[in-house]
């Protein structure tokens, strides 16, 4: 059975044209809490420091650089998190956060710190091909938070969320990193905007962001993430999974969800396999965006489908169906037919997979493709172009 994939954003007012922020049951039987509801969480309570856990060092440390977003756009409205990553108010989350699910371009945003103060923000910038955003209150002395090298995670590691899923905020959930170099593909939350580009694969996706039915395009983007069991679920969307130090490993973007992709009311909850972007692309993107306006992805130059589709296929990975002429794969002398493996440390097992890690890398970086041709296995070095979003 395909598992649908759900982003954890709580939608307010979508769904029959409910109304804006009231608290109420979905149709889906999920109640949603508004803002400003006093059955928000508060400060962390720690009542027994002697039998104190890894868990509740890590919320200790970690709460207060998390915050819940509200957005609201005319009669429509949503909650999901955010991770001030400096100390002047700049806070990351995702896309489909601050676009609704791509609904809006111009919704008004506030924020809510740990501690319950409530401040507008400002769009700083959005980046759809990842679905990462950055937003900014006008705070001095925010808890930057301190970030994870990705790269060094093994499989079995702690794993923390904390967010706002349902609204409710300051929730602490935890589990283990699942699996790595994980890729999905989700809606694109880009208002009125195309997703990827052909090298992505089939875009026949069934993943979708909850509300009506899904997001107001039909084009999709492929993310590289971090796959954990620690619960997450709609609200969780652009908080932070950390390691047991408390660093942030990931930003939780999307869950797995049993019920069916085309219903339209269903809320998804979490089933244990749930999602988050790496951190050392968070990092990058955040400060890229909060630098420049955007950031910068990696681009191939050549399309490409899943290997596995070929009847006679004896290996998994991203086949080369064509290559752009003065490409990045046409310099690094890939051709069509080539099957391609690895790229850098990542392992390749379709289009999906390579689409996302090539778009993991900024624009103009170096890195190494491995492919096989003719049933031998190559490597090439590769410098690649800029993916225009």
């Amino acid at each position: 059975m395909v598992l649908p994939i759900v982003a954890g954003l709580v939608l307010a007012g979508l769904v029959g044209g409910g109304a804006g922020w009231a608290a109420g049951a979905s149709q889906s039987g999920t109640t949603v809490i508004g803002s400003g509801s006093s059955q928000s969480g508060g400060n962390l309570t720690v009542n027994d420091y002697n039998n104190a856990t890894v868990v509740t060092a890590v919320a200790a440390q970690a709460t207060p650089s998390v915050v819940t977003i509200n957005v609201s756009s005319g009669s429509a409205g949503g909650t999901g998190s955010g991770v001030f990553f400096t100390k002047d108010g700049y806070i990351v989350t995702n896309t489909h956060v601050v676009t609704l699910d791509g609904d809006s371009s111009n919704g008004t945003i506030t924020v809510t710190t740990s501690d319950g103060r409530i401040y507008p923000a400002k769009l700083v910038g959005t980046d759809p091909t990842v679905d990462l955003a950055v937003i900014k209150i006008d705070a001095t002395g925010t808890k930057p938070i301190s970030f994870a090298d990705s790269s060094d995670l093994n499989v079995g590691d702690t794993a923390v969320a904390i967010g706002a899923p349902l609204g409710l905020s300051n929730t602490v959930t935890d589990g283990i990193v699942s699996t790595l170099n994980r890729s999905i593909q989700v809606a694109s939350s880009a208002p009125n905007q195309g997703g990827d580009s052909n090298e992505g694969g089939n875009g026949d996706s069934p993943f979708e962001f909850p509300g009506n039915g899904g997001s107001s395009t039909s084009t999709t983007v492929s993310l590289p993430v971090i796959q954990t069991d620690a619960s997450i679920n709609p609200g969780n969307s652009g908080g932070a999974l950390l390691d047991s130090k408390g660093k942030l490993i990931g930003i939780n973007v999307a869950i797995a969800s049993a019920g069916s992709s085309q219903s339209s009311d269903a809320q998804s909850g979490s089933i244990g396999v749930g999602f988050a972007i790496p951190s050392n692309l968070v990092e990058r993107v955040a400060n890229e965006i909060r630098e420049n306006g955007s950031a910068s992805h990696g681009l191939l130059g050549a399309t490409v489908g899943d290997a596995s589709e070929d009847a006679n296929a004896t290996q998994t990975g991203a086949l080369i169906k064509s290559v752009s002429s003065g490409g990045a794969a046409a310099a690094a002398g890939l051709e069509k037919g080539d099957v391609v493996t690895k790229i850098g440390s990542a392992s390749v097992a379709d289009a999906t997979d390579l689409t996302a890690q090539v778009r993991f890398f900024a624009g103009g970086a170096k890195t190494t493709i491995t492919y096989i041709r003719d049933g031998q296995t190559r490597e090439a070095d590769v410098t690649l172009g800029t993916y225009k979003s």
